[in-house]
């Protein structure tokens, strides 16, 4: 058997404050006198809570006009980036836009935004047309003989609902 093969327990029982004097850590039960930490419950304190001091929330902008003061955070979820690397690139060939992309599995949709990252070398010859790509990812497929074009995210295709007369 192994020092790191041996299955050791606690076997310390925890020490028992607040039980008397005569139990060695009575009346103030190790806590010092007085004060915000000697009290019942100081250690279960909010998140945000920061003392006396503004609280991290507070400094967040509330929300103009329906006054409910509602606190808001922008946060760009609406229009995600997804990346693609040149080494994947390879497995392509001809023109290679979103619709190609998704069809090949490199992201979940053609109607997102698409970034090309270099990683890797790219070896097949392919006209890129996506939203954006590192300078060495445009330094890359051009010296593979291939070309890169910026073009808009594709808008999706709009859904009728036929009403029924």
């Amino acid at each position: 058997m192994k020092y790191n093969q041996l299955q050791v327990t606690a076997n310390k029982t925890p020490k028992r404050v607040g039980r008397g004097i005569s139990a060695g850590q009575g009346k103030t039960a190790g806590r010092g006198t007085k004060g915000q930490k000697a009290r019942t419950g100081h250690r279960k304190m909010p998140a945000m809570f920061s003392g006396n001091d503004q609280t991290t929330l507070h400094g967040v902008p509330k929300r103009r006009g329906d006054g409910k003061g509602v606190r808001h955070f922008t946060i760009n979820t609406r229009y995600p980036v997804q990346n693609v690397y040149t080494d994947v690139l390879s497995a392509l060939s001809g023109d290679v836009d979103n619709f190609a992309l998704a069809e090949a599995g490199l992201i979940t949709s053609p109607y997102v935004r698409v970034k090309i990252i270099t990683r890797g070398d790219i070896t097949a010859k392919i006209d890129l047309k996506t939203n954006s790509a590192s300078k060495s990812a445009i330094e890359s497929i051009k010296k593979a003989g291939g070309t890169f074009t910026k073009s808009p995210t594709p808008p999706r295709p709009k859904t009728t609902t036929e009403k029924s007369a």
